[in-house]
């Protein structure tokens, strides 16, 4: 196979939401600044990357510190509203609106496998028949998201998200 052909196909890596909870961009509620969630240290120093582990909400432009600990858990599902992070329900930093719905990421990672997705003309889902897990995040996009016709349109609102890091 050339490596042409390669840049332009997507395999779905299997990733689901909960993979990219670990590290989360939220818009701090004191300054609406970015701030950042993350899994705070256990009192051993380990942090525990697990769903319902510490959090740990941080605002270097504020200063603004919050703590979480063993809470619910609240995933976005809406894809009518903004989203929010699970732990605090503050507003994710990357996140923006489009004429179909919103796109949003919890962190750059989760961002760039989207867009990933997005601009590969040749798309390789899991077999429905393979073992592993089937509800990937790509799996679950929305089907305009996953449109041809709406491409650029979504590429650009992903572009204008890792701006809005650049003025952070």
């Amino acid at each position: 196979m050339s490596p042409i052909s390669m840049r332009h196909r997507f395999r779905d890596p299997r990733r689901t939401k909960f993979d990219f909870l670990s590290s989360v961009l939220v818009c701090c509620p004191g300054c609406e600044k970015v701030a950042h969630v993350g899994t705070a240290a256990a009192p051993s120093g380990v942090h525990d990357q697990s769903l319902f582990a510490s959090r740990r909400l941080v605002c270097r432009s504020c200063g603004m510190a919050k703590e979480w600990s063993r809470g619910g858990v609240a995933l976005h599902r809406d894809r009518h509203t903004p989203a929010t992070d699970p732990y605090f329900d503050v507003r994710l930093w990357l996140q923006t609106e489009t004429r179909h719905g919103w796109v949003w990421a919890y962190n750059l990672e989760h961002l760039d496998l989207i867009k990933r997705f997005v601009q590969a003309p040749l798309r390789e889902g899991i077999p429905w028949h393979g073992h592993g897990r089937k509800m990937t995040v790509v799996a679950r996009l929305p089907a305009w998201m996953q449109q041809a016709k709406n491409r650029d349109e979504v590429l650009r609102a992903i572009a204008g998200m890792h701006v809005s890091l650049l003025r952070a």
